[in-house]
């Protein structure tokens, strides 16, 4: 019997195999040279897009990934894991900054790459200013039109809002010194009740600070921290003089004097809308019948009269081991620094010599 080889059938299949792996590989480089021509595309030919001259908004903590998705959601790039293989493949870490951007139409992907690298466009900016109370926080925030405040009543109701610090104080009716100085960025998509809660974060995270590096050897707690913090600023402008002042507060307190701050007495006369922005405090301002009037009535008023800054907390809280129990402001130098004092009798003499400096710039018309 004739046996017959094998050898012609082997190279007759692996003929076949090559044929067949020669096939593939050419079709999966027809597909990766098909898929590279559709990533360049992608990047580098322009796409027009319906939203030329709107706002898009990154939020703050957004992602790049979750940006380069909205952009493709709204239509402005057409593949957004096209830009992320392009991050990826070129080892480029770019950040993209919370804010408002634009964008051109037609524009290619890199283009609006490029376009996030920038910064986007210069967000409006809210200072809020030590010192400030609520009544000036609220006027600032009407006059920026995106917030769409119609109002300062409109501005101080969001205001109202104290659940935000009903973990902290239970006994405010408003936000007033829970609004932290600082400044703060007002995007095109941001609400009004959100820069309120902002402030209020703020203010959390630098009172946290300040409660941990303090001493607080008078025990008190969050309601008698502000509510000192903001006399010490709407009283003294040096940061090296906020403990001092807040010494004559406690030694007035317990001696049971009353305080006869007369930034209590503005604020209640800015409750009572009878302020008159003059900076000048009349005796219908020391008449009111309010328990922020100092002069009235002794004792913390019954709630923060402005924003204290972060040196206010920590003067309240650190505050300087001092017998002073007045102060008047220094006329000798321009600073608002004050010279304190002990007895009523060197207070007054003190008290003497600043009238007669006002009199003498009056004179000149200076004041």
């Amino acid at each position: 019997m004739k046996v017959v080889g094998l050898w012609p059938f082997r190279q007759t299949s692996n003929m076949r195999a090559f044929k067949i792996l020669w096939l593939l590989l050419v079709v999966i480089t027809l597909i990766i040279c098909g898929l590279l021509f559709q990533y360049q595309q992608e990047l580098s030919i322009p796409q027009k897009h319906s939203q030329a001259g709107k706002i898009f908004a990154v939020k703050k903590g957004t992602s790049l990934e979750e940006t380069l998705n909205g952009l493709q959601s709204a239509g402005i790039i057409r593949n957004a894991l096209a830009l992320r293989m392009y991050i990826k493949l070129t080892g480029k870490s770019p950040v993209v900054k919370a804010g408002d951007y634009t964008f051109a139409s037609p524009l290619t992907a890199l283009d609006a790459l490029s376009t996030l690298e920038a910064g986007g466009i210069q967000p409006i900016k809210l200072t809020v200013i030590e010192g400030w109370s609520r009544f000036d926080i609220a006027d600032a925030m009407v006059k920026i039109p995106s917030l769409k405040l119609a109002s300062r009543q409109e501005a101080l109701k969001l205001m109202d809002n104290v659940a935000l610090i009903r973990d902290l104080d239970t006994r405010v009716a408003n936000l007033e010194g829970y609004l932290f100085p600082d400044t703060y960025f007002v995007q095109s998509d941001t609400k009004a009740s959100d820069l309120i809660k902002e402030m209020v974060k703020r203010f959390r995270q630098i009172l946290g600070k300040v409660v941990a590096q303090s001493t607080n050897p008078k025990a008190l707690n969050v309601h008698e921290t502000v509510t000192a913090a903001s006399i010490v600023e709407t009283e003294a402008k040096l940061d090296n003089e906020r403990p001092i002042v807040a010494s004559v507060i406690f030694n007035r307190l317990k001696i049971h004097m009353p305080l006869a701050m007369d930034s209590t007495i503005v604020y209640a006369s800015k409750v009572a809308g009878k302020w008159k922005g003059d900076g000048i405090v009349y005796l219908s301002d020391l008449n009111l019948k309010s328990l922020y009037n100092t002069r009235k009535y002794p004792g913390l008023p019954p709630g923060p009269v402005a924003s204290p800054g972060a040196s206010s907390l920590k003067a309240v809280l650190n505050p300087a081991s001092s017998s002073y129990i007045y102060y008047v402001r220094d006329p000798d130098r321009s600073d608002g620094a004050h010279t304190f004092y002990s007895d009523p009798q060197s207070f007054e003499v003190g008290v003497a010599k600043l009238r007669r400096w006002e009199a003498t710039q009056k004179a000149r018309g200076l004041r």
